[in-house]
């Protein structure tokens, strides 16, 4: 029988520097995903009617570098997670690398713009989105897992949903807008909940890891 200790709270043994700067870097992909998404939501809101002047210039090229620091914040958490099973975070980056293979198609495609693709009627470019969103979503299902952050569990299936359907034109318009708003919203909550819990909790017994 293997015992996984997932979601313990406990010392197991001392933290050294390498598991708190791990840990730190794993909690700060979290927190910029969130924070570039939830500006990616400002700026979808103060497009809709009602919404108001912007307060600052929005150009092609702020919206790709917001997109590149998604894809480097993902990374972190993907590169720097603490997993149990060795194989689950083996597979975890061999869907990061899809996605930033997916991201190389879309500067392809959109001529150096790799944002233009999201936005074109309809929008199939934003399929190349999937990946990333399942790496995303994975973080959070297993933070869901391990301290019960429910969230968790329905950004998994959010996150990569809404990239689906919005690409395939099932979302449009408004309804595509306030649903934008609601993941990341939701992703903020999530967030908050997660970075402040105890350094070693992301660590758990290191004798129970397998390569």
């Amino acid at each position: 029988m293997v015992y996984f200790p997932m979601g313990e709270k406990n010392y197991f043994q001392p933290l050294t520097k390498e598991d708190k700067i791990t840990v730190v870097l794993y909690r700060t992909g979290i927190f910029l995903s969130a924070l570039i998404l939830s500006l990616a939501a400002f700026i979808v809101f103060k497009s809709l009617p009602g919404g108001g002047d912007f307060p600052f210039i929005i150009s092609g090229l702020s919206l790709n570098i917001l997109l590149l620091i998604l894809y480097f914040s993902v990374g972190l958490s993907v590169f720097f997670i603490h997993l149990y099973i060795g194989k689950f975070h083996r597979i975890l980056k061999k869907i990061y690398y899809l996605a930033a293979a997916c991201l190389c198609v879309l500067f392809f495609i959109g001529n150096g713009n790799p944002v233009m693709p999201l936005f074109r009627v309809p929008p199939y470019g934003a399929l190349l989105l999937l990946p990333l969103a399942l790496c995303l979503g994975f973080v959070t299902a297993k933070e869901a897992f391990c301290f019960r952050l429910i969230e968790g569990y329905m950004l998994a299936v959010l996150l990569p949903s809404y990239v689906f359907f919005y690409s395939v034109g099932a979302l449009k318009g408004e309804s595509a807008a306030y649903s934008f708003i609601f993941v990341a919203a939701m992703l903020v909550f999530f967030t908050f909940r997660k970075i402040f819990m105890p350094v070693h909790f992301d660590i758990g017994d290191k004798s129970a890891y397998q390569p």
